[in-house]
């Protein structure tokens, strides 16, 4: 990728918002991932991250529902892209683990939105390596949630905003 490409990309980098108590993006949540999110170019989200040790399975491998749970919310949030005060849930999740991840080094997440369905959305993402090894992947079918389910929900109480970086 030359310094052009480079560029492009950090100027079409939207910041998704985050919430106080998800333990997925939970900026408030001391016991949870806290992952940040950033839509890209409009079709692609992307997002970084360290496990600490404290999420491990076997000593310095991270857990594989840790990972599944960092998968998860890159499909919900990949159905959400430019619309991220519309809600998608997990209807059904299929994960493949193809190495070991380990805790303490850069991470790299990727999701995209392969197609949309009235209120279905199919989604696919990764997990990459420092080395961009794909360590690994997931497909998603996510599900508008009803609005009954989120009307007169005070966002802004939940902490649901994008905070700065």
């Amino acid at each position: 990728m030359d310094e052009a490409q480079i560029k492009s990309m950090q100027s079409s980098r939207i910041k998704q918002p985050n919430s106080k108590n998800c333990f997925a993006c939970g900026l408030g949540n001391e016991h949870g991932l806290r992952l940040q999110f950033y839509e890209i170019n409009g079709d692609e989200l992307v997002a970084e991250y360290v496990v600490p040790d404290h999420f491990e399975g076997f000593p310095g491998i991270v857990h594989g529902g840790i990972i599944a749970s960092m998968l998860d919310e890159m499909l919900s949030r990949a159905a959400m892209i430019g619309e991220t005060d519309r809600f998608r849930m997990t209807a059904k999740l299929e994960i493949r683990y193809r190495s070991p991840v380990p805790t303490g080094q850069l991470l790299k997440l990727r999701a995209v939105i392969e197609k949309r369905r009235g209120r279905i959305s199919f989604t696919k993402a990764e997990l990459r390596l420092a080395d961009g090894t794909v360590a690994a992947e997931a497909n998603g079918m996510m599900v508008d949630v009803d609005d009954v389910l989120v009307e007169g929900a005070n966002l802004e109480g939940l902490g649901w905003k994008v905070y700065p970086d």
